[in-house]
């Protein structure tokens, strides 16, 4: 909001310091999925200052400067981009650091800001009325809803023609164990949606065990007897945490028949070895294979909603496919930095494009 004839005001200068921390969580959601709750605290203060700030600025500027440049579109954006973003949190359309980032976008940027630089004036462009939350907020769904796009042409480009190809691309198997998103490929074909990575990273690291080491002898790993008697943290899946891959050879391996255990199982891991008393694994049933019930009944929360049957899917497919098609999921918080850059720049591409 401009007063007076100034080409920014001092708000809008304040501001701008929260520009270069959006693009550093955007680039921290690009390689961890993770952000701190503690990176939007300091945001919402500097927000909330921001907002008092200008509004007894437009209250000394008169009563027109306080009702349409800035109550009307701070109501707006406090009113209408709060709820969406709670209501997207609600049913699972955002994660929690997006709906935060949205939060915090709608107490910092209420109103459209105008800066100078040398004779340009930014943003170029601006709309009836002047919510800039909800300019950002239209800006980063377009540009959300540009990166299927943008995936479909690579894959074409590499012949890759595919019905996921608007989701997701192929790598080797053992990139999935650096890789955020979920595996799209199952026992037989293709799905718009699998086993979660990260779920898949907490599950190795319970029991302890490697991808590489799973595809070498996944028979055995099938058997829940082979299971952990104490199985490690599971973390929660970030690619930043290494695999811990204590107990899966060790004395201590799961042998005593636990509660995570079905009887049949706990029983065949206490009997001999001896050729005459062992029974084949071919003629074993197993009624938990991975362990995958053992492993979700264990840990707390759901590993980020993964059945059990999405889990089985996920390592038989990993245990014997070389080539598995993954999504990355959509990183909201880089399409939300993109989306404030271009309308600190341009301003609204959606009703540029519709006036």
């Amino acid at each position: 909001m401009t007063l007076a004839g100034a080409s920014a005001t001092a708000p809008d200068l304040l501001r701008l310091v929260a520009v270069p921390v959006f693009a550093w969580t955007a680039v921290r959601d690009v390689k961890t999925r993770r952000i701190s709750s503690a990176v939007w605290i300091p945001l919402a203060l500097l927000g909330a200052v921001a907002l008092v700030w200008e509004g007894w600025l437009a209250r000394q500027a008169g009563s027109l400067a306080w009702t349409y440049d800035f109550l009307l579109p701070a109501a707006i954006g406090l009113g209408f981009v709060v709820p969406i973003a709670y209501l997207f949190w609600w049913f699972g359309g955002f994660g929690g650091a997006d709906a935060k980032a949205l939060l915090v976008v709608a107490l910092l940027f209420p109103t459209f800001p105008r800066y100078t630089v040398g004779s340009w004036t930014v943003p170029l462009t601006s709309t009836p009325i002047e919510t800039f939350s909800f300019t950002i907020l239209t800006n980063a769904v377009l540009v959300g809803l540009a990166i299927p796009i943008a995936l479909a042409i690579r894959n074409a480009a590499a012949g890759r023609i595919a019905p996921v190809m608007f989701v997701g691309w192929p790598v080797r198997w053992d990139r999935t164990a650096e890789t955020h998103g979920a595996l799209l490929s199952t026992p037989t074909g293709l799905s718009r949606g699998g086993l979660d990575l990260d779920a898949l990273r907490m599950y190795l690291r319970w029991r302890g065990l490697t991808l590489a080491a799973l595809r070498a002898d996944p028979d055995r790993y099938r058997d829940p007897a082979t299971l952990p008697a104490e199985p490690n943290p599971p973390t929660d899946g970030a690619v930043a945490v290494g695999p811990n891959v204590r107990g899966v050879d060790e004395p201590d391996a799961r042998s005593d028949g636990g509660a995570d255990l079905d009887s049949t199982a706990a029983a065949a891991v206490g009997r001999d070895t001896d050729a005459d008393v062992a029974t084949s694994e071919a003629d074993r049933t197993i009624d938990d294979p991975w362990g995958a019930d053992a492993f979700l009944d264990d840990i707390d929360g759901t590993a980020y909603g993964t059945t059990p049957d999405e889990l089985r899917e996920g390592l038989e497919v990993l245990a014997a496919q070389e080539m598995v098609w993954i999504s990355p999921g959509t990183p909201f918080l880089v399409p939300v930095f993109v989306g404030l850059v271009i309308a600190l720049v341009y301003g609204d591409l959606l009703v540029s494009a519709l006036l």
